[in-house]
């Protein structure tokens, strides 16, 4: 008996050991495949964020922006030669050799800045922050305060004058004087309208002759930038006679809000005209976008698709789709334009959502101020109706994501190409630099945040099977989406 319940225990004590064992050894686990996992909700390895998108997301990017900026303006007052304060406008004497504007990390009167202002007022009517109109209030209420007097001291000492106003009073090409005359037209506007009775969309009858910093610049666009026999805006840079696309929008924006500003309609045809023109020697159709330069006369046009200055010429679209009014003649031509230049635009978006430093090549860099400027333009256009949100508002918000990436912690805006003249090669668009440091990217980041934040307030962005898209109604099923239905809920993935 003992012998059995000795070999009992034995063969108890080897089956612990042996389970035991079991136990220690790792389980495999199930190799996932299409019958135990639905492999369309696997997540991808997006290089940008990708999905639902509030518009509180991209208000606190565009305040770490606004702070950043706000943080490198120059304060309102003038420096005496010693350096010191003055703020007493009884002791702002032009003729004092000393006195100049205090200079921040941005120039006030550049036309990187006078995007920035009118980026800025976007923002306010976005976000109801006043904060943002107030920058530009104090920044251009600056500069048409400092105008009278130092045009006073170049009249009579023009060897002694502050190098930022040399620019203001004595613009030499329309970017000296084209984005900030429509900056200061349209501030101009709503600080006139702010303590009025008028209702919008009224005119303020403003005299074209007038003694303003306003028309000091509006009168070097009008006539003081070299033309050829058509109208267009040219220059004798880098070759006689060249056309540049920028000056597309460093002009045409100015000459239609002049229709508004001094409520005469012949500006509104002039610009219509004159954006013809450039449409004539600067669109490539079979692209479905612009060249940068255009030389008259040439049988061979250089022809390199830089993406700002294609940003400059979306941007120039919408403007004076915004400006224009609804009857206009030339109104169904821009709007068939606006389609066409975003089509071809859309089919060339880089899998991180931002765009080619040459649309065309993609192995030239990704570049943040033409993909903000875009950004804005596909956004504002859906938001008026011109273009379906259902096809390009997904476009907008990857460009939108892609642009948050290059917002830093401290506000700079990175990936920026530096200003760019041209060239008749491709090395000098690959290789120009890029700069948080540039000015040209925080103004259309700006207004970019400004018009997503509308656009979210107006759609509704879900994914459904994995993939973004946007809705006009609201889809309120927490679940993922696969098939909709009537009432907004939509069925969930099963």
């Amino acid at each position: 008996m003992e012998s059995l319940l000795k070999a009992h225990f034995y063969l108890f004590m080897m089956g612990a050991t042996l389970m035991a064992a079991c136990t220690n050894v790792p389980q495999q686990k199930e190799e996932v495949n299409d019958s135990n996992t639905p492999l369309h909700l696997l997540k991808p390895e997006y290089k940008v964020p990708y999905g639902e998108l509030t518009p509180d997301e991209v208000k606190a990017d565009l305040e770490r922006v606004f702070a950043y900026i706000d943080s490198e303006r120059p304060e309102d007052y003038f420096l005496d030669e010693e350096g010191n304060k003055v703020t007493d406008s009884k002791r702002l004497n032009p003729l004092e050799e000393g006195l100049h504007l205090q200079r921040g990390a941005f120039r006030l009167g550049s036309y990187e800045w006078g995007i920035t202002y009118q980026a800025l007022l976007a923002a306010t009517d976005a976000t109801g922050d006043q904060r943002y109109e107030n920058y530009v209030a104090n920044c251009l209420g600056l500069l048409t305060t400092a105008y009278p007097l130092f045009k006073e001291r170049d009249a009579s000492k023009p060897e002694i004058q502050d190098a930022q106003m040399e620019q203001v009073i004595h613009p030499r090409a329309l970017d000296d004087c084209g984005t900030m005359c429509t900056a200061l037209m349209k501030w101009s506007n709503r600080y006139e309208k702010s303590d009025s009775s008028w209702a919008e969309g009224d005119f303020i009858p403003l005299d074209v002759n007038e003694d303003t910093l306003i028309n000091n610049y509006f009168q070097f666009v009008e006539h003081g930038q070299y033309r050829l026999e058509d109208g267009l805006f040219a220059r004798h840079r880098p070759q006689h006679n060249t056309v540049w696309l920028d000056d597309m929008y460093m002009g045409l924006p100015t000459i239609a809000y002049a229709g508004i500003y001094f409520n005469d309609p012949k500006y509104f045809d002039e610009a219509a005209t004159m954006y013809k023109n450039f449409v004539k020697r600067m669109w490539v159709p079979e692209k479905k976008i612009y060249r940068h330069g255009y030389v008259e006369g040439l049988a061979q046009q250089p022809t390199y698709h830089w993406a700002r200055a294609n940003g400059w010429a979306l941007l120039t679209t919408v403007e004076l789709l915004d400006m224009l009014p609804e009857n206009h003649p030339d109104r169904a031509f821009i709007l068939n334009q606006l389609r066409e230049h975003i089509a071809g635009l859309c089919a060339l978006q880089s899998s991180e959502g931002f765009w080619h430093q040459l649309l065309d090549r993609e192995d030239s860099y990704l570049e943040t101020s033409a993909t903000a400027i875009y950004c804005y333009s596909i956004a504002h256009a859906i938001r008026k109706g011109w273009i379906e949100g259902i096809t390009y508002g997904g476009v907008a918000q990857l460009a939108w994501h892609a642009i948050s990436t290059k917002i830093t912690e401290e506000g700079k805006v990175a990936g920026t190409c530096v200003g760019t003249g041209m060239a008749f090669d491709p090395a000098f668009y690959y290789y120009r630099p890029v700069s948080s440091a540039a000015a040209h990217g925080y103004g259309p980041v700006i207004w970019a945040a400004a018009e997503m934040i509308n656009l979210l307030c107006e759609w509704h962005p879900r994914t459904n099977d994995s993939g973004l898209h946007y809705y006009e109604q609201e889809q309120t099923n927490p679940a993922p989406l696969f098939y909709l239905t009537e009432d907004g809920k939509g069925e969930a993935v099963k």
